[in-house]
């Protein structure tokens, strides 16, 4: 019974999106404080902690979306949907998850780290129960959950963020949050299944969609490549003696604009060619293109911003 009940609880808490919530490294990785003495383990506490609210927050929306969630092909395998996992035990799970995780935000981090965590909530809420309706303004609650994400990690420590970071936060979940509407639009039109799934996917026409996509994918790479400019380290250690005068002051960032640049364009070509994109966590997990790309990023700007 309780094995049965915990297997519920994990497939309704979907651990695959907890990917999300590593924004909350960004501003302290960013800042070159991620090896600080005690702020891994911290990070990784608030990373756990928000991962729990996420959870609570799909426990609650699949409790909402169970009949619609059932005329879906693949979303009607949920334990909800199907009927494994009972609504009144997942209304309960979510609650407990909420609450809980709250309590112990309060107690153990401080006011600024709380706020955002609340507001995380109700974002959360809002979504579910209404804002998921409205054209255009579902996508940019997305992205609000996303920057509520970065503002969390560098309210950890705390520690300064750039603004241009959070441009390009809004400017990457607002294309993941359009192309995963196209993609989905894709998926059941091909399956025939009259958009039942989603509300706005009735008023989404493919042209706006894939506007708000091209525009999207512009605004990110314009404002990541702004802050790696901003934020370059001035100078190194290892070539400050053998670069010649024209490189004495090299934005080392730049570098990493080609992978960011190339990981849209994969992104795209996923959405479009592919026909697929409807889960963007899957994407990054099975493309090896995307997955190499993203290591390959984190790698270079580790290099850059702690090595040299």
């Amino acid at each position: 019974m309780l094995y049965r009940y915990l297997k519920n609880v994990i497939g309704s808490a979907r651990p695959r999106q907890w990917l999300k919530n590593l924004a909350l490294f960004a501003a302290p990785f960013f800042g070159a404080e991620i090896l600080g003495a005690g702020v891994s383990p911290r990070l990784f506490t608030a990373f756990v902690v928000f991962c729990l609210l996420s959870s609570s927050a799909y426990i609650f929306n699949d409790v909402i979306d169970r009949e619609k969630d059932r005329r879906h092909p693949i979303k009607k395998n949920r334990p909800i949907a199907s009927g494994r996992f009972s609504e009144w035990a997942a209304r309960a799970t979510a609650a407990a998850l909420a609450i809980g995780t709250l309590l112990f935000v309060a107690a153990n981090f401080n006011r600024y780290f709380l706020g955002t965590a609340i507001g995380f909530v109700a974002l959360q809420l809002t979504y579910s129960l209404w804002i998921r309706n409205v054209i255009i303004v579902d996508a940019l609650w997305v992205a609000a959950a996303f920057v509520l994400r970065v503002y969390a990690g560098a309210f950890v420590l705390p520690t300064p963020i750039s603004s241009w970071l959070i441009l390009a936060t809004i400017g990457l979940s607002l294309l993941l949050a359009f192309g995963k509407r196209r993609s989905e639009r894709t998926l059941l039109s091909k399956l025939h299944q009259r958009l039942l799934t989603r509300e706005t996917l009735r008023h989404y026409p493919d042209t706006l969609l894939d506007s708000m996509i091209a525009m999207s994918a512009t605004y990110t790479t314009l404002a990541y490549s702004i802050f790696t400019f901003q934020t370059s380290p001035s100078g190194s250690k290892f070539f400050d003696d053998i670069l010649p005068e024209t490189l004495s002051s090299p934005k080392w960032m730049l570098l990493t604009v080609p992978l960011v640049l190339y990981g849209v364009a994969r992104y795209l070509y996923i959405i479009y060619e592919k026909k697929e994109g409807e889960s963007p966590e899957k994407v990054i997990l099975t493309d090896l293109p995307i997955l190499g790309t993203v290591v390959s990023w984190i790698l270079a700007t580790f290099v850059i911003l702690y090595v040299l």
